[in-house]
């Protein structure tokens, strides 16, 4: 793991692997990098791999300035400028395909391809910004710990729990990293963020999206949203919101197939 100072007081802790043409693979919410420990060692054979902690999250600091999805592809840029890539495809799984989308409308000349895992182009609905708004008193009322064990079992195929504990605990023990503020105004910068269907639709460069058949964060439909030549769609049948986790032979092929069509 290493770290770089981006921006300001941005401290960006991140993992940089194998060589070739790069991909940048960013996390969910409340992850960090180690939710692509299963992907990393597969994808590293072929290309450099870039996985960073984002702003609040693993062991990145918590600035005192303000979180935006934006500030947060911002950081990626700074990120990238100090590791010496000019041109990424950026996976980001849930949280991470927010930053992957601000930064496409952002640096539009930087962008190789977008995968969005997990993710959409959707902002949130009155509902999910009500919940985003409980959650963040949630945490500042009673920390992060009951918050993580709530979340859990939302991120992953009803039916896993006995299938797959391991990985349970594993995003679980991942989620437990997030310092109490960096989750707070994270839920805070996903709430208040912008609809960027447009802009997905409008993207000139490939561009992945993958749902998991049985995510009860982000409905496949909420994920497939353009179609056409430049557009690869897949769907893991045995994943919920974390086919990292419950598929990652599956999804680490079809990254690799994608990535290699680039």
């Amino acid at each position: 793991m290493k770290t770089k100072t981006v921006a300001n007081d941005v401290e960006i802790a991140y993992l940089d692997s194998g060589a070739g043409e790069a991909v940048c693979l960013v996390h969910g919410f409340c992850g960090s990098s180690a939710y692509w420990q299963k992907i990393l060692p597969q994808l590293e054979k072929s290309h450099r791999v870039i996985a960073p902690d984002l702003r609040g999250h693993g062991n990145s600091s918590v600035p005192s300035e303000s979180f935006t999805v934006e500030k947060m592809a911002g950081d990626l840029a700074h990120l990238l400028d100090q590791t010496g890539i000019e041109k990424i495809t950026l996976l980001g799984h849930s949280l991470g395909g927010y930053v992957a989308l601000a930064f496409a409308e952002l640096f539009p000349e930087r962008v190789k391809a977008i995968g969005l895992i997990h993710s959409t182009a959707y902002p949130d609905d009155e509902q999910a910004k009500a919940n985003r708004t409980k959650g963040m008193d949630n945490i500042q009322r009673n920390g992060v710990e009951p918050f993580i064990k709530a979340l859990i079992p939302k991120l992953f195929a009803p039916e896993s729990a006995t299938l797959i504990p391991a990985e349970w605990n594993l995003a679980r023990e991942i989620g437990l990293q997030t310092p109490a503020e960096g989750a707070i105004r994270t839920l805070e910068a996903m709430r208040d963020r912008p609809d960027r269907r447009e802009i997905l639709a409008s993207l000139p460069c490939p561009l992945l999206l993958v749902a998991g058949k049985n995510d009860q964060i982000i409905a496949p439909e909420k994920t497939f949203t353009v179609k056409g030549p430049r557009v690869h769609q897949v769907l893991l049948e045995g994943a919920g919101h974390m086919g990292m986790l419950e598929t990652p032979d599956e999804l680490a092929q079809e990254m690799l197939s994608f990535l290699s069509k680039i």
